[in-house]
């Protein structure tokens, strides 16, 4: 129970932060967002407020913002369309009721000759049975009333197409920032909940009868030798001490100011069909405050530089589509991560943080990336490419990501369970 509450807890949180940033600024470019959803398929949870429909869905894959202009989201007003119009205290038409008039009886009903509601704001029409033509002024907020469902018009400036190229861009990439934002303020967390690792090869907590504990080594420790060959990093000494199973090495220390050399003989221990050696000992951290503060960029920017190492491994073949993970797998890591401790926890969410706003940044259909290399192809070329297109194309990228989610998905149940 306690990783699945812990798994919503961080896919809520990841999915959230990503998509807030996609709202705000869609809001501060003055954009109608129409809906803010975390998950998809059907509607557990919805509430709205100023113009947006908060949701939480079903499915735990994913989430979005709907900004008006993004896809076809009102029936259009055609000539000979009989439509209900019921006005505000301005005179203006605040509600436009297309099917089931009879429920609305103070409507006004008119037959539509013509009718604009990105630009003019206007309807124009006859009343049943007359001849005598009328101009009606369409408020910017007036909803639009189908099968009893109101949804708000949304007039071209509030469209994601209006904006310039700067603000849809930057609509777009907002999400994949607060995903590296969220990961610095997590590692940042880490920092001052722990400590910052230290880049030496200074020794923490030692456990309890292991081969460092029988040694004699103790919290504090910096080894500088092993076997003579000098070591200056921690990523050093494990190393050495992981191809050493089962071998005595010799550890030459700087204790207090005095130098010991202590032997110790790595315990085998099997990990991912290797043995390596340990000895049982944790890494010393340090305490200093611009170490905390800056523990979250330094971490970011390495687990960044990883992440996108194993991409171009996996684009160029030397990792498989084996080695991915989708929620299935994802659910099962963060099971055991969840069995080490909090602070493990924190730092497994700053890692997925980080992947999740990489892998939305790849220019790839359907994706934050793909829509930016659209956005950015339209300022080069100074013109849009044409949206039917261009929806096409995002379709098919969304169908074969589903696809390969699929795919990802069978495979972590086959290492699960088969």
């Amino acid at each position: 129970m306690t990783t699945v509450i812990a798994f919503i807890l961080m896919f809520g949180l990841l999915v959230f932060v990503h998509e807030w940033g996609h709202l705000i600024f869609a809001k501060r470019a003055g954009m109608l967002a129409r809906e803010f959803a975390i998950g998809f398929g059907p509607k557990i949870f919805a509430f709205t407020k100023n113009e947006t429909l908060y949701t939480i869905r079903l499915l735990p894959i994913g989430g979005y913002v709907r900004v008006a202009g993004e896809d076809p989201e009102l029936v259009d007003l055609k000539a000979g369309h009989h439509v209900g119009l019921e006005f505000n205290e301005e005179g203006k038409v605040s509600r436009i009721i297309v099917n089931n008039k009879s429920k609305h009886p103070y409507a006004r009903v008119i037959e539509v000759e013509k009718a604009d509601l990105d630009h003019r704001l206007v309807i124009e029409g006859y009343e049943i049975d007359e001849d005598e033509k009328l101009f009606f002024e369409v408020d910017p907020k007036a909803m639009f009333v189908m099968d009893e469902k109101e949804t708000q018009i949304a007039p071209y400036d509030r469209q994601f197409a209006s904006k310039s190229v700067p603000q849809r861009a930057m609509q777009l990439f907002a999400g994949p920032l607060m995903n590296f934002v969220l990961a610095i303020v997590l590692f940042m967390i880490l920092g001052f909940i722990q400590g910052v690792p230290s880049d030496e090869a200074k020794l923490g907590q030692i456990q309890n009868n292991s081969p460092a504990d029988e040694a004699g080594l103790m919290a504090g420790d910096e080894v500088i030798a092993v076997d003579g060959e000098s070591v200056s990093t921690w990523e050093e000494f494990t190393r050495i001490i992981r191809n050493h199973p089962e071998e005595e090495v010799t550890l030459t220390v700087n204790r207090s100011g005095e130098t010991q050399e202590l032997n110790v003989t790595p315990a085998a221990i099997e990990d991912r069909d290797m043995t390596i050696g340990q000895v049982g000992v944790a890494r010393a951290f340090e305490e200093s405050f611009t170490k905390k503060l800056s523990f979250g960029f330094t971490q970011t920017y390495e687990w960044s530089t990883l992440i996108l190492t194993n991409l171009g491994k996996l684009v160029t073949g030397q990792f498989s589509l084996d080695m991915l993970s989708g929620p299935v797998g994802i659910y099962d890591a963060t099971d055991q991560v969840v069995r080490t401790g909090f602070t493990n926890f924190v730092m497994w969410t700053a890692i997925l943080s980080i992947n999740l706003g990489i892998v939305n940044l790849l220019p790839l259909p359907a994706l934050d990336g793909g829509r930016l290399l659209f956005v950015g192809l339209e300022g080069v070329r100074g013109k849009p490419i044409d949206p039917q297109k261009e929806g096409i194309v995002h379709f098919i990228g969304f169908a074969l990501l589903m696809l390969l989610m699929l795919v990802v998905t069978w495979n972590d149940i086959q290492r699960l369970f088969l």
